[in-house]
């Protein structure tokens, strides 16, 4: 056997006989000359080697002074390299190709108002849907065309949900979040019309009802006549929760005076027949006539969201509408439902949306021009609407104070219908209004106006004795100590105190405006709220909480 010692097992393992490498130098030489590393691994003779075929592992690197045709050093790293190395360098390499990768971010989406499939339901929103967080405009459309709510409320985007499949199925069914209180700010109308629950105008006093009503001229009697005439219409809501003017459509009734209109106002004899329970103090969440309240409100809240803001609907006109408005303004603010401010808000649009641009008044129809009593009933509705922080155009209340210049007389001190005039019914109305609208207790024209409605005193035209009884309270002194004198006495004497109308009026007071058509419902519900007048709005002059016009 050879003593020569192979420089390279791997290869001389896989080279054909032919190649074989020339016999080994001498000893003495190859001791002088340190052996590769690679040479020393494999020092094993020929004769014990493994087949050919069998070669080497791969982690045995090769000589550095290797001939042409063998393989570079970085081949021979990566050859010798172990598998979980090579491993790691290609996921570090494809993570940080990741990185380079730039995506583009989603796309804002604008929130979108969701609505059931219900027409009805749906249709409210829509013009709300697109522009949401734009300030609100109010567009006229067409005064040939039907009234549109088109009305974009300035909210922060919020989803509402509404159940559409209870809408006809039970009271307040109709579920809206809150966004009136969240968005819309106060302004100087509330200001005036003062804190929910604080002094100086506002509703705050409802709660305590009989301690202001001792203190402001009424008292025990007054109180219980209030709670004979809720009893009364309690007893005359239908099983939809609305009333009618007419009293024949009430089972069991045999009251007199009903209602001459059989074109039945659903929309305004509900609402007339509500306000006395809300200006007590009373709604679906306080008091002992929560589900009276609760099924009427229900019915106005419907009728809102079906006619897409519109609430009154055959036989109706704008001054249901109006009415409406003022109860669900009302309803909204005292208890603070979320699920009435979608359709008080719908409401409202559909008035500031039927004023009439030109003139800036309301009547009968969307846009027709005004008169005095239609506009009254809006102001109020607008009004009572802010008070409760839902949104109210001032350019609406702006165009409602023009028409009031146009049908003033005096300076303002007296106003007509349609025109300058001095109706006692419509002098009272403006009055009120201006009152609302910011003119200070000591304006000339506003002491001429109340001396002139003082003179006249209680009048049993009720229409005309609703307006100046508020007026009178709101003045305080002197000319309400007279006039609540006359007033309660009057109403006192003629409720009625047996058989099925106890507890309601007619006979004895006369109605005024609208009362032939509309009866006793109506008679009871404006007296009813003339003896509430203590705390249904207080004092408004009371530490000057209104001083102020509307401002922009």
């Amino acid at each position: 056997m050879s003593s020569q010692i192979d420089p390279d097992p791997v290869k001389k393992a896989t080279r054909p006989p032919a190649a074989q490498p020339p016999a080994a130098k001498p000893p003495a030489k190859a001791a002088a000359t340190p052996p590769k590393p690679a040479a020393a691994a494999a020092a094993a003779p020929p004769a014990r080697r493994p087949e050919p075929q069998k070669a080497a592992p791969p982690q045995e690197a090769a000589p550095p002074d290797q001939e042409d045709g063998e393989e570079s050093l970085g081949r021979a790293a990566v050859r010798q390299a172990p598998a979980w190395a090579i491993s790691m360098l290609v996921h570090v390499v494809a993570l940080l190709g990741m990185a380079l990768i730039v995506n583009e971010p989603p796309k804002k989406e604008t929130p979108r108002v969701i609505t059931s499939n219900a027409p009805e339901v749906e249709d409210e929103f829509n013009e709300f849907e697109d522009d949401l967080p734009q300030q609100e405009t109010v567009q006229t459309a067409d005064a040939t065309a039907d009234v549109t709510v088109t009305t974009e409320v300035a909210v922060t985007p919020v989803e509402v949900v509404s159940n559409a499949t209870d809408v006809d199925a039970a009271p307040l069914a109709v579920e809206f979040t809150d966004f009136g209180t969240e968005t819309a700010p106060a302004s100087d109308m509330m200001a005036q019309m003062g804190a929910i629950g604080g002094k100086g105008g506002g509703i705050g006093g409802r709660a305590q009802a009989a301690k202001l009503a001792a203190a402001g001229g009424g008292g025990g009697d007054t109180e219980q006549a209030v709670d004979r005439a809720l009893k009364w219409l309690a007893q005359h809501q239908l099983p939809d929760g609305g009333w009618s003017f007419d009293l024949a459509n009430c089972q069991g009734c045999n009251c007199s005076a009903s209602g001459k209109s059989k074109a039945a106002d659903r929309c305004g004899a509900t609402a007339m027949a509500i306000l006395p329970f809300l200006g007590r103090g009373y709604t679906h969440r306080e008091g002992p006539f929560k589900p009276t309240v609760e099924r009427g409100i229900s019915f106005l809240a419907q009728m809102a969201v079906k006619g897409n803001g519109k609430a009154y609907g055959a036989g109706g006109s704008l001054y249901s509408q109006g009415l409406a408005g003022i109860a669900l303004s009302e309803c909204y603010a005292m208890s603070q439902d979320n699920r009435l401010a979608g359709p008080t808000q719908l409401a409202l649009n559909f008035i500031m949306q039927a004023q009439d641009p030109v003139g800036g008044g309301w009547r009968y129809s969307p846009r027709q021009p005004g008169d005095t009593s239609a506009v009254g009933w809006q102001i109020m509705a607008l009004k009572s609407g802010n008070m409760a922080y839902l949104q109210v155009n001032p350019l609406t209340v702006k165009k409602a104070v023009d028409f009031l210049n146009a049908v003033q007389d005096d300076d303002g001190a007296f106003y007509g219908y349609t025109g300058p005039a001095r109706g006692p019914g419509t002098t009272a109305v403006g009055l009120l209004c201006r009152m609302y609208l910011g003119w200070k207790k000591d304006n000339p024209a506003l002491q001429r106006g109340v001396a002139y409605l003082a003179k006249l005193g209680p009048t049993k035209d009720l229409y005309f004795d609703y307006y100046a009884t508020q007026i009178m309270h709101h003045m305080e002194g002197e000319v309400w100590i007279s006039w609540n004198k006359k007033m309660k006495e009057l109403l006192l004497k003629n409720q009625a105190s047996s058989g099925h109308e106890a507890g309601s009026w007619h006979e004895g007071v006369n109605g005024g405006h609208g009362a032939e058509a509309a009866g006793r419902i109506y008679c009871t519900a404006l007296s009813t709220m003339i003896l509430e007048v203590y705390y249904r709005h207080l004092p408004i002059y009371r530490n000057q909480s209104v001083d102020e016009e509307f401002k922009e």
